[in-house]
């Protein structure tokens, strides 16, 4: 999705607790970084999750297969406009994120932090934009761990001395 003007200009005021050009900023950096991972066919959770984030709370309108719907919250997947009480719901909802659905933290590393990171910093005021607009690919992807031996089906389980998610957390 590119950010217009317009997407811009029609961004509830009070879905913002951060300068419009910042929220801006951010938003363009993710979409970028999800459009390059996607042609390098590199999973990015991260930024994809960055992505959502933005763009429920600018109101976006998103298009896909099924047609042009408004963009669904990241948590809940409610198909309704961000406003302020649901975004505070919202927020309370990704910080149990990992808690409710475990399986997001092997299955897309990095989308319940890219949640977490865009609602503390755009919506809370808390902690650093999630993502800087030198930001590339390589820094939000996550490193591949070191199998310690092989799981279920064959998968391989992560060594347990090495801390989860490393590699994939955003650079000032």
């Amino acid at each position: 999705m590119e950010v217009t003007e317009v997407l811009v200009a029609r961004i509830p005021v009070g879905n913002l607790r951060v300068p419009r050009a910042e929220f801006v900023s951010v938003w363009t950096t993710a979409e970028r970084l999800a459009r390059e991972a996607g042609e390098q066919r590199v999973l990015a959770w991260y930024p994809a999750g960055v992505t959502a984030t933005c763009r429920w709370l600018a109101g976006a309108v998103v298009e896909d297969r099924f047609g042009r719907r408004p963009a669904e919250s990241p948590v809940t997947w409610r198909s309704v406009r961000a406003f302020e009480e649901l975004i505070e719901a919202e927020y309370l909802a990704a910080e149990l994120l990992d808690v409710r659905r475990p399986y997001l933290l092997e299955q897309q590393p990095g989308w319940s932090e890219g949640i977490r990171a865009t609602l503390r910093w755009a919506w809370r005021r808390q902690g650093p934009p999630p993502l800087t607009s030198s930001a590339e690919v390589a820094s939000v992807v996550p490193a591949p761990q070191a199998a310690v031996d092989s799981g279920p089906r064959g998968r391989a389980r992560p060594d347990p001395a090495r801390p989860p998610h490393s590699g994939y957390a955003p650079r000032s």
